[in-house]
């Protein structure tokens, strides 16, 4: 995998490029946050071990809060066999409008043999205007566990505003041993027939995704983790999940964040005891 550049100089145009490179490493029944290189705003404060000494948490914090048009964002994490992490952001990630410029995120997540990984950011706001571009690849060893959520909200609905102009192109790749496991890929405009489509947002504003892979779920774990997922709906959105190759995927598609997060938790709260093997202990970041 290509590393991180050391050099944080602005883009042309005085558009800044921020950089965080992680490593987890096992120290006999700890995992340890042993390498955390930024550059540019963008950084690690402290590893947490809220649950524990197995599990090494890691909070990325974006001081400026938002990122604005020409901006680029890029993410590296590498978690080394038999070592744990969960990664998460205290608060919602926004993007602002392009003023004629192209904002990015790249992220680049490797877990080697035996290790665990859980990228777990609050919700992403895409504000009206944005133009954005996300990509992010998982690159697991054979016997590598991974846990991913995304929660994605087009427009700040709470002040009346909609994402009626704008693009947000994004890529999500997961490879097991090298091999494909998971592509999806698109773009989405602003305004577009595609929001209004049952094909696509279907007139919503809120979507989210949860992405699972380690043992396969049994039928009735699939049908408790469905119906768990309609629960924290409570009727206020369309819930899915789907499992294949060893890849368990739960959907929501609705128009508030907060029922988003709800789902995303209840799937979590249900997948991380089969597919991690351990006790779905509170994210307190996200309740603060």
């Amino acid at each position: 995998m290509d590393r991180l550049p050391v050099d944080p100089a602005c883009q042309p145009g005085g558009h800044l490029l921020a950089t965080l490179d992680l490593g987890f490493r096992r120290d006999g029944d700890h995992s340890r946050l042993t390498r955390r290189m930024h550059f540019g705003p963008l950084r690690v404060q402290k590893a947490l071990y809220p649950e524990g000494d197995a599990t090494c948490h890691a909070i990325i914090v974006h001081p400026p809060g938002g990122v604005v048009g020409g901006d680029e964002l890029r993410i590296r994490a590498e978690v080394e066999p038999r070592a744990q992490a969960l990664l998460s952001t205290p608060g919602a990630a926004k993007w602002y409008r392009a003023n004629g410029k192209v904002s990015a995120q790249q992220i680049d997540l490797e877990v080697h043999a035996g290790g665990m990984l859980e990228w777990l950011p609050q919700e992403t706001i895409f504000f009206n205007n944005a133009d954005v571009r996300l990509d992010t690849t998982v690159r697991l060893a054979a016997d590598a566990r991974y846990l991913g959520c995304d929660i994605l909200c087009f427009g700040r609905t709470a002040h009346g505003e909609r994402f009626d102009q704008g693009r947000l192109r994004q890529r999500t790749r997961v490879l097991r041993d090298g091999q494909p496991l998971w592509l999806e890929q698109g773009t989405l405009e602003g305004g577009s027939a595609a929001m209004r489509s049952p094909l696509g947002l279907a007139g919503h504003t809120v979507c989210a995704s949860l992405i699972a892979v380690g043992p396969p779920l049994g039928t009735e774990r699939m049908a408790a983790l469905r119906e768990a997922c309609l629960q924290a709906a409570a009727g206020n959105g369309s819930t899915g999940a789907t499992q294949m190759k060893g890849l368990v995927m739960v959907r929501f598609l609705g128009d508030s964040s907060e029922t988003a997060r709800h789902v995303m938790l209840a799937a979590w709260r249900l997948l991380r005891p089969v597919m991690l093997e351990r006790e779905a202990a509170e994210l307190r970041i996200w309740n603060t």
